[in-house]
């Protein structure tokens, strides 16, 4: 069979056509909704959470990196008004709907992970050095346990000048690496604090 090269293009731009059109007007049914959720219970079935008459859509940016995003989140109407669903905004002419790991995690900025089998945290757990037991601390106790221990490795390992008489000020003993789970002003306070300390060992999780 010989095929001209006029018949190559017109046959792949047939092609390209029947492949973009061929779902039109063969959308599956949308699944029935389930009863209306009694108040301060969760839907059993997730889609029905996400009509209009049982939760509101609310347009916005993605907090992580400076791309920029767009987010659809939905927000329930009655009773908890928490958010039950975040995704990607296909309008959106930045991400037309995709989202990186971290974007389409961002749910549980807000709502974290209160199920099995890796519930959050929402307790400080201290474990001695050393030691085989987790013991549950107060945010005070660990807000000041972590302040005592930056001063004292700060102050041991401090250093004014370095070899050749330079004056650096410098913390060598401390190394930082940012959460991922940071937006953009949080990394700026957080980068702003440990320059303040005199770090030069910083990384980012977000970059690793």
């Amino acid at each position: 069979m010989s095929l001209t090269r006029r018949g190559f293009l017109q046959l792949s731009a047939a092609a390209a056509l029947t492949s973009a059109f061929t779902g039109i007007g063969h959308a599956a049914k949308p699944k029935k909704a389930a009863a209306a959720p009694a108040a301060g219970k969760p839907a059993v079935d997730r889609i029905a959470q996400l009509k209009p008459e049982w939760s509101k859509q609310t347009t916005t940016i993605c907090c992580y990196c400076a791309v920029g995003c767009g987010l659809i989140v939905n927000t329930a109407l009655g009773g908890s008004k928490r958010a039950v669903n975040v995704e990607g905004d296909p309008d959106h002419p930045i991400n037309e709907g995709a989202l990186c790991a971290k974007g389409a995690s961002i749910y549980q900025l807000a709502e974290g992970n209160p199920g099995e089998p890796n519930p959050r945290l929402t307790k400080v757990m201290y474990r001695k050095p050393y030691g085989t037991k987790w013991e549950e601390k107060s945010w005070e106790w660990a807000l000041e346990r972590m302040a005592q221990n930056i001063k004292a490795t700060r102050d041991a390992s401090f250093k004014e000048k370095n070899a050749k008489g330079q004056v650096v000020n410098r913390c060598e003993g401390i190394a930082s690496v940012g959460s991922a789970a940071m937006d953009n002003e949080e990394c700026w306070a957080y980068q702003a604090f440990l320059r303040s300390l005199g770090l030069t060992y910083i990384e980012h999780q977000a970059r690793i």
